[in-house]
């Protein structure tokens, strides 16, 4: 009997040793991912910025790489990049949240499973879909705005709807089932005991959602947010198809292109110092990212601790 559980014991200190290594080298295996990432990203994208100099790639508003004289600067694609991000952050994160809210907290239980695959859905189709659907139904009505803003003007460049505003309508759109999907499950997260003190205090059912089941469930909201500015960041296929992928400034009605558009592009026959220009680009994005995470999750952090 003694040899017995001793046997049983020895095997599950056997299992959980095991468990451990698998775990560490799972997680190793992670963080020199990242390290790895970061040290092809800088040894091939700061050449360039040796060459040409910094000042000249991120504050010149002039690309034209294969001109007699090249002009390398990127401060249009970042601004645009900024701007396209933040905007459909604007647009497509309250409704989401709210989307998030009606499945969580208001929506009966049939409606809610017909709504959930649906935005389940959303997040499955790929982004080239997503471009073309922009091509055959954004476009043409932002072409027919565009046309009635500038109805006879001689120095707007028309753009076919291949625009700024269509990228950000995109962008929101895209955004969505992934900040839906997380906020909902941080909705469900918070302890109903909450839901029912509110009310038994008299507080109604949108004064419970919105002054105590949300703030409880901000830090989920918040994660989902800095994923949903990730994946539009990252975005590059739908917005190459719907943002015409010109070099201007980022006004709703000009055509633009962002940092992964550049870098889709013209990686496929950039050459020399032009390719190197493109990794240094693929390094601003990185960095971009990089430093929004960082803050969004100190803004987390500090909430929490708050």
């Amino acid at each position: 009997m003694h040899t017995s559980i001793f046997a049983n014991h020895k095997n599950k200190s056997i299992v959980e040793i095991i468990a451990h290594i698998i775990f560490v080298v799972c997680a190793l295996v992670a963080v020199m991912a990242v390290f790895a990432i970061t040290a092809y990203m800088i040894i091939n994208g700061s050449p360039a910025l040796f060459k040409v100099g910094i000042r000249e790639i991120l504050f010149n508003t002039k690309w034209a790489p294969a001109a007699a004289e090249p002009h390398f600067g990127i401060l249009y694609v970042i601004l645009t990049s900024i701007v396209g991000t933040f905007a459909a952050i604007l647009l497509g994160v309250p409704v989401a949240l709210l989307t998030a809210v009606f499945l969580a907290e208001v929506a009966p239980k049939k409606l809610a499973d017909i709504v959930r695959p649906a935005v389940t859905l959303l997040a499955g189709i790929p982004s080239v879909i997503y471009g073309l659907l922009g091509i055959l139904i954004l476009n043409p009505l932002m072409y027919k705005l565009e046309k009635a803003v500038f109805a006879g003007s001689s120095t707007h460049q028309y753009t076919g709807g291949s625009n700024m505003l269509s990228a950000i309508l995109v962008l929101a759109i895209m955004i969505l089932p992934t900040v839906i999907n997380i906020s909902e499950s941080a909705l469900h997260a918070v302890p109903d005991h909450l839901r029912s003190a509110s009310l038994a205090l008299g507080a109604s059912k949108i004064e419970t959602i919105f002054k105590v089941v949300i703030p409880a469930a901000k830090s989920g909201i918040i994660s989902a947010i800095v994923l949903g500015v990730g994946r539009a960041i990252g975005e590059a296929m739908a917005i190459t198809l719907v943002s015409g992928s010109s070099v201007n400034a980022p006004l709703p009605f000009n055509s633009v292109r962002f940092l992964t558009t550049a870098i889709v592009s013209e990686m496929g026959y950039a050459s020399g110092l032009h390719r190197q220009v493109l990794f240094t680009i693929g390094l601003v994005l990185f960095v971009f990212i990089m430093i929004i995470n960082l803050v969004l999750t100190g803004i987390l952090k500090e909430k929490e601790e708050k």
